[in-house]
């Protein structure tokens, strides 16, 4: 696919019944998770507890029947043509590590350790501002595969530019977090990263392709009914996720929600402002839609179970830093969503712009 066109300009992709009521589909499984966590405390404590290098297996599973039926569309000999794509790629990166890290540190000064310093406990403000550094330090591994489906976005542009970022992440993450949070050094959970890369990128691209041959050798319908009929389930699994994850944080939402609310205000600004930025980088070098709405997804999007992990490493399960970690987790998929949202419907703008361009 070139990056002049990928579909029909200005065309808003189709979206079934089911995916035009995701909004409501999403507040509903976020009540229904906070709700179910309460009353069934010792269920979501099990879930909770089944994991490995503090990755989620329930999630992991969820994740994997969302993005599996995603990777089908990939064709690994196509993966040369991303070249093609190099202002998408650049942007993205750029975006990732030379802006998310620092606007989240600014923005964490600014509202958890100035404007909102009074409605917060004052011993865990420096806590508070390092967990969110620590959730922008890290561009998402699985989930944008899920938003760059929905806006249908380039598949090998998300595959290969995930790829660069987890690569990047192993040589940049402890540099960058240390920078920032001014420590020597910082204890990164390397089982954490590796654990995720196989499962969230190795593994589901060599089952999505072994099946993808199967399904090919029948012809190409055979792959064509076999996605359609998996897409419903990739939606329910993403919705499910929601319900566990909002499960598993019942307690600490009724507990404590004003500072919840509070630290999800950097989160909800750094999201968008990133979002919009990539977005708006892409749109002024050119780029096809197809690949500027996942570039603008991934350069918005955070690898919140690293920045769990790391919190939970370096100042304990109970500290601000890792609540504020759990909060980019609550966040992550409600925000993302609507981050699809108005790039879907953004669409027109942004092939009216890149046209007068060319």
């Amino acid at each position: 696919m070139s990056e002049a066109v990928a579909l029909a300009p200005g065309k808003v992709p189709s979206i079934g019944t089911f995916e035009r009521f995701l909004t409501v589909w999403v507040l509903l499984c976020i009540v229904a998770g906070i709700v179910l966590g309460q009353m069934a405390p010792g269920l979501f404590h099990v879930l909770g507890t089944a994991t490995v290098a503090q990755i989620n297996l329930p999630v992991a599973v969820l994740v994997w029947l969302m993005i599996i039926p995603m990777l089908l569309k990939i064709d690994l000999a196509a993966l040369g043509q991303v070249k093609q794509h190099w202002r998408g790629i650049a942007t993205t990166v750029g975006v990732n590590w030379l802006v998310k890290p620092f606007s989240m540190a600014l923005l964490g000064w600014l509202f958890i350790d100035h404007l909102f310093r009074a409605w917060l406990p004052a011993g865990q403000i420096d806590g508070y501002v390092a967990g969110l550094i620590l959730l922008a330090a890290a561009p998402c591994t699985a989930m944008v595969f899920v938003w760059s489906n929905l806006v249908d976005g380039e598949p090998h542009f998300t595959l290969s530019q995930v790829a660069l970022n987890d690569t990047i992440m192993v040589f940049a993450f402890a540099p960058l977090v240390a920078l920032l949070l001014g420590l020597s050094s910082i204890v990164v959970p390397w089982a954490t990263l590796i654990v995720s890369v196989v499962l969230y990128i190795i593994v589901p691209v060599i089952v999505a392709q072994l099946w993808r041959r199967v399904l090919l050798a029948k012809g190409p319908e055979a792959l064509a009914r076999t996605r359609r009929t998996l897409g419903p389930l990739s939606l329910s699994a993403l919705l499910l996720t929601l319900v566990l994850l909002f499960g598993l944080q019942g307690a600490q939402i009724v507990r404590q929600p004003i500072v919840i609310a509070l630290l999800a205000v950097p989160i909800l600004i750094q999201v968008y402002f990133n979002a919009g930025l990539a977005y708006w980088l892409n749109r002024r070098l050119g780029v096809a839609w197809c690949v500027a709405g996942p570039s603008a997804l991934i350069g918005a999007s955070n690898f919140f179970e690293l920045a769990v992990a790391t919190a939970i490493a370096l100042f304990g399960f109970q500290s601000g830093a890792a609540l504020s970690t759990v909060v980019g987790v609550l966040v992550e998929v409600p925000v993302m969503l609507s981050v699809v949202q108005i790039v879907r419907r953004s669409r027109g703008w942004y092939e009216h712009g890149t046209h007068q361009k060319s």
